[in-house]
């Protein structure tokens, strides 16, 4: 593995468990829609190689996408995985035939889920279990109590090291911590969706981290003037403004953008390192305002 310092350093989520603040969502690498193999199986696996080339710690993957495929891909690249590789994985969601999302979140199913995600990545233990939640882009009310302490005790059998939540509101965050640690929070959030300003900060102050998916808008790219003027004021993009400003914003913010092309992922890793100036900040923080 090639070391070298990313923009914003590393974050430590546990004793044993600290990663590139800079990671790679691995979603793109299975078919169109997330759904079926690449076009381009090989570009995917390089795609993955670069990115541990490039230093990154942190590869944020589930074994619904494809379904299996992205898992697939990440085993055939990396194993047997570096010691300071770290993968983060979903459960409580499975495809249907027609690449419907569907959400399965009984114990017998997490069980499952979990048992699926160390077949495929070729794992014995997996470094952190995120329990999806809400819908597909905003958190639902309720009890998670029954889905994670079913992967609590997963994690007492020593199948999973760490725990996270992901698509939740505050107080189930908070259910959950009451339940077992939780090392992150992975909730849709992003320079003009910006609803968890107040959870980040509570979760800075817990030393908990916070991973934004759809740092770029997902499916439904940014738009914005305020952030197209503010990129074409320092000579950049707004892509990389959108990074950097994630990364500016707070220390416990870990980035996973996705690609599924390698020049595009070193471009995403140069542009997290852009500086943004305090004036640059000040008014890219009324877009979400």
């Amino acid at each position: 593995m090639t070391t070298q310092t990313l923009p914003g350093g590393t974050y430590t989520l546990a004793d044993d468990l600290t990663v590139s603040r800079v990671g790679y969502g691995a979603m793109q690498l299975a078919g169109p829609h997330v759904f079926g193999p690449p076009a381009d199986r090989a570009a995917a696996v390089a795609v993955l190689r670069e990115a541990v080339a490039l230093g990154i710690t942190h590869i944020d993957t589930a074994d619904f996408y494809g379904p299996y495929v992205t898992n697939e891909i990440i085993r055939e690249a990396l194993h047997p995985y570096p010691a300071d590789l770290h993968i983060v994985t979903k459960v409580g969601s499975v495809r249907d035939a027609e690449g419907g999302w569907v959400m399965q979140r009984e114990p017998g199913q997490l069980r499952r889920h979990v048992e699926q995600n160390l077949e495929h990545l070729g794992l014995d233990r997996l470094d952190v279990v995120n329990l999806r939640v809400g819908g597909v882009d905003r958190p639902e009310p309720g009890s998670l109590a029954p889905q994670f302490t079913a992967l609590a005790e997963l994690q007492q059998e020593g199948l999973i090291k760490h725990l996270g939540v992901s698509t939740v509101l505050a107080e189930q965050v908070a259910e959950a911590q009451s339940i077992a640690p939780v090392v992150g929070v992975q909730n849709f959030y992003n320079i003009a969706n910006r609803q968890d300003d107040e959870l980040i900060d509570s979760l800075a102050e817990q030393g908990i981290a916070y991973v934004p998916y759809f740092p770029l808008g997902g499916f439904s790219p940014l738009q914005s003037a305020e952030l197209n003027a503010v990129a074409a004021r320092l000579g950049s993009t707004p892509t990389a403004v959108a990074q950097a400003w994630l990364l500016q914003r707070s220390p416990n913010i870990l980035l996973i953008p996705g690609t599924s092309s390698s020049v595009h992922l070193r471009e995403n890793v140069a542009a997290a390192g852009l500086e943004l100036p305090d004036d640059a900040i000040a008014e890219l923080n009324t877009i979400g305002a």
